[in-house]
Formats: structure tokens, C-alpha cells, sequence
């Protein structure tokens, strides 16, 4: 088979409507698009998307890198190999990792994330936990406390 060969399948064509050839031909003088109006108009069609002057959906949309959270909560992050150095049994708050070092500077409430292990039993005080993070401090025989 080649190109010249391919034909559409049988009564899947049909042919054009011929509009404005008089009344006897069912669409004539106006065409079947009514006497006024935009819709009527030669040249008619107006673009995609045109919502008749009002602003169009594709410019109300905001276009880069999704949605942004309205309410959007900002923590002070620490992953559990940074509690390492840690004495056993000492409490960690957000205070109390300020003044070892550990944090540089405070973002927000504390939330501790499950990257690294824990070895020794801490008593946590933070805003939140990452479920890892609650699973491994509890394991090591730490306490977490939501403050």
C-alpha cells in the first residue's frame, strides 16, 4: 500500500454545507447564523478562549511552579543524625540546640525530620515530628513531646 493509496473509510466524509445560494437551498441569506451579532459576522469565530471581554480563564490562572500555600507554616528543621553529639537523657528544644550550636538561627517552631539514627534516649520538646523521626526517638527509648 502506498500514500496515494489510502483513502478515508466509506461515509466518513461528507461534503461542505453550500451556504448563501438563496432560500431554496436551505441555508440561504443569512446562512443559518441569524441576522446580528458577533455570531454572524464574516470572520466570524472569535479566538479560542475569548470569554467575551471578560478575563479569559488561561490569564486568571497563576502559570509557574503550581499553586502556592496561602497559609503557609515555616519550621526550624533538624534531621536526627544531628542530635547525635547529645548526652543522653538531656531534653532538646529549640532553645536549647541554639545555645549548643547545633542551629545557627531560628525559623519558626522546631520540626524534626527521620533523616540519620538515633542512639541514645532524648527527651524531644518540638512542634512537630516526622512519623520516622517519632518512630526512631521512641525506639532509642527517647520521649517526643508536641509542644
Amino acid at each position: 500500500m502506498r500514500i496515494a493509496d489510502a483513502q478515508p473509510q466509506a461515509g466518513s466524509t461528507q461534503r461542505g454545507r453550500r451556504v448563501g445560494r438563496g432560500i431554496a437551498a436551505g441555508q440561504g441569506a443569512s446562512c443559518g447564523f441569524g441576522m446580528r451579532g458577533q455570531k454572524s459576522r464574516s470572520g466570524r469565530p472569535t479566538r479560542p478562549g475569548f470569554e467575551g471581554g471578560q478575563t479569559p480563564l488561561y490569564r486568571r490562572l497563576p502559570k509557574l511552579k503550581g499553586f502556592p500555600l496561602v497559609n503557609r507554616h515555616f519550621f526550624t528543621i533538624i534531621n536526627l543524625d544531628d542530635l547525635e553529639g547529645l548526652a543522653a537523657k538531656s531534653e532538646v528544644t529549640l532553645s536549647s540546640l541554639l545555645e549548643a550550636g547545633i542551629l545557627t538561627q531560628d525559623d519558626g517552631p522546631l520540626k524534626v525530620l527521620g533523616g540519620g539514627e538515633v542512639k541514645v534516649a532524648l527527651t524531644v520538646k518540638a512542634a512537630a515530628f516526622t512519623k520516622s523521626a517519632k518512630a526512631a526517638i521512641i525506639a532509642a527509648g527517647g520521649t517526643c513531646e508536641v509542644v
